[in-house]
């Protein structure tokens, strides 16, 4: 951090701004700078506020030379983080993962038959909502530890990893322990108390991008799940609010090259929510591909006229087949690929 006095800023002002910096445990390095002086903040930690040494007498701006998030930068973690699940998949490699399934758990039959499909048309990752929230109190609210233990059969029969939505820190827990990811939602992304509790609770993360933040602020989001001692966070882009009706969201692929500039983190896109119509999902699934993605988020349903949320966001496994395959085509023409469906099953079994 760089406190730039201004112009003429007395010895006394200059005093008490380092007096300031010791006061904070860091230490304060004057710096002669044309007609300016500049005092170099040195041993911050991520826990100094500038707001506190702007507001100094003297003090023209506080520069920030590193960024606020330290364990998710790559200057923290110059590689990139490779995060391996139960099943054998790895996610952040050179293969993409796949992740596929309902928007909402809804019964045995759908459950298990969207999994096999998913899985044999590619997928290495069972997504599925055991417990929804809803912008709407009268809206399917999920099934709750039943749809818990249905997602457990469905990995038990196939061999896909399950990843499914935490809701509030008192059911942590109990997720914990039928999922191998920890979802935090978009509506979730700053709620903090969740995301620590998440970061203790030994579980892999995938944390959405909230619907009106910027990347920092999913970085610094991410930032509380590693200070809580778990660095396996997996950044999902999943769109945010513009002012145009032609899509359910704004699906910033941009965020892909930003993130992986300044996090080691891997991201995946879900352009299932990001668009909001089946129609549009295929075409921002190969474009997140082709523009770095470590992997999609696609929302599959047997019958998707039938599904009691998101339907209109929802592949047939037909589709979701076909789509897998011009997937596959785009990683394998930037060097990449997809994972192994076989291979995580087995080790799965």
């Amino acid at each position: 951090m760089l406190i730039v006095m201004k112009h003429g800023a007395s010895d006394d002002e200059i005093a008490v701004v380092v007096q300031a910096i010791e006061k904070m445990g860091c230490r304060a390095e004057p710096i002669p700078w044309d007609q300016l002086t500049a005092i170099g903040l040195m041993g911050n930690d991520g826990r100094v506020d500038p707001g506190r040494l702007g507001c100094l007498p003297g003090v023209l701006r506080v520069i920030s030379v590193t960024p606020p998030y330290r364990r998710v930068s790559r200057e923290w973690r110059p590689d990139g983080t490779v995060i391996d699940l139960r099943n054998g998949v790895r996610i952040g490699a050179r293969e993409l993962v796949v992740m596929a399934g309902p928007c909402a758990v809804e019964s045995e039959e759908q459950i298990l038959n969207t999994a096999r499909r998913v899985r044999a048309a590619g997928a290495t990752v069972l997504r599925g909502g055991a417990f929804k929230p809803r912008t709407s109190p009268y809206a399917f609210q999920g099934l709750g530890e039943e749809g818990l233990r249905l997602l457990s059969l469905a990995r038990a029969e196939t061999g896909l990893a399950v990843v499914t939505e935490v809701l509030d820190r008192e059911s942590v827990d109990a997720v914990a322990e039928h999922a191998d990811i920890l979802q935090i939602g978009a509506r979730n992304m700053q709620n903090y108390s969740l995301l620590k509790a998440a970061g203790r609770a030994g579980r892999p993360v995938l944390l959405k991008r909230g619907m009106g933040a910027t990347v920092e602020e999913l970085l610094l989001a991410a930032e509380y799940v590693l200070v809580e001692g778990e660095s396996r966070v997996i950044l999902c882009e999943r769109g945010v609010r513009g002012f145009d009706s032609h899509a359910r969201n704004l699906l910033d692929l941009a965020a892909i090259p930003s993130v992986k500039e300044l996090s080691h983190l891997p991201i995946i896109v879900d352009p299932s929510h990001g668009t909001g119509s089946r129609s549009k999902v295929p075409a921002m699934a190969r474009a997140a591909v082709a523009a770095g993605a470590d992997g999609v988020m696609i929302e599959v349903h047997p019958r998707p006229a039938e599904a009691v949320s998101d339907g209109a966001q929802s592949l047939t496994p037909d589709q979701f087949e076909t789509l897998v395959g011009e997937l596959r085509a785009i990683a394998r023409a930037i060097g990449r690929d997809l994972a192994d469906p076989v291979v995580a099953a087995a080790i799965g079994a």
